[in-house]
């Protein structure tokens, strides 16, 4: 048994999770006991959760739990931070940053509408500490009929979104989007009904390709072997060397290889129905 799934079970309050979700818990949040954090979690309902995570993070930790219910500031009595308010409102989390400060995990058990899950990490990103995280939960709300899902705007849409977002941070200077965190979020983790944005603004540096021959003053070993990812016989490798045709037959190879990738792609689009 998982440590959270123990804890879960000895809370002195009710909650409910997804069985597998406490493997996760443990993968993710691990690294972070007895640390000095700040961990938010959003929909808190009877407050069984928050005793699992005072209760594994340990004493070190500063947990805020926010929910809608005013009912739920009772728990402050138990020496937890409640905040009320709608996680889909950007006036709450600018109001609510305000107040706490920079927050190093945040775990979204909300609402878990299309809306609410956006808005909440897109809030929340850019006031993540580095080296902290936002794992939204219930994800498979995405494909539910109750969600008016599935549909293009799903929050899981929005999260595949971000991974092409990922993707175009080094190599690409155009098409970029317009509402772009590939500045803050670095990796993107999924599991069964989870999602786990990992933030760091100091990983998100320009994916420069680096020559390790420069790096040890051209002592490494350089053979030159042809590169057989077209069949590895074009004339047109030599040709390169021509400086001033050197643009030309750049165009003319890569030209030649997005032919060869389309007529690949025709081959594997099946696996993608």
């Amino acid at each position: 048994m998982s440590e959270t799934e123990k804890l879960f079970k000895e809370s002195k309050y009710q909650s409910y999770k997804f069985q597998k979700y406490f493997n996760v818990y443990d993968e993710l949040f691990s690294p972070y006991k007895n640390k000095e954090i700040t961990f938010v979690e959003i929909g808190i309902l009877n407050g069984g959760s928050l005793f699992i995570w005072r209760n594994f993070f340990g004493k070190n930790a500063r947990i805020i739990g926010i929910d809608m219910n005013p009912e739920c500031k009772k728990f402050e009595k138990e020496g937890f931070e409640i905040f009320i308010g709608d996680q889909s409102d950007p006036l709450f989390w600018q109001d609510f940053f305000k107040k706490v400060g920079n927050v190093d995990l945040i775990l979204d058990d909300g609402g878990h509408t299309n809306k609410q899950q956006v808005m909440t990490l897109i809030s929340c990103v850019e006031n993540t500490n580095d080296g902290g995280m936002i794992v939204v939960e219930d994800t498979h709300t995405s494909y539910m009929s109750e969600f008016s899902n599935p549909q293009k705007y799903s929050f899981i849409n929005f999260s595949k979104k971000l991974i092409d977002d990922l993707n175009l941070n080094s190599y690409f200077k155009t098409n970029k989007y317009k509402y772009s965190y590939n500045k803050y979020i670095y990796s993107i983790r999924y599991y069964e009904g989870i999602a786990a944005f990992m933030i760091d603004k100091k990983l998100c540096i320009e994916n420069t390709l680096l020559d390790n021959n420069w790096v040890n003053d051209g002592k490494s070993i350089f053979y030159g072997h042809k590169d057989y990812r077209y069949g590895g016989d074009s004339k047109l490798v030599y040709l390169k060397k021509i400086h001033i045709i050197r643009k030309l037959i750049t165009k003319m190879i890569n030209l030649r290889n997005i032919i060869s990738n389309k007529l690949e792609t025709l081959k594997i689009r099946k696996f993608f129905k």
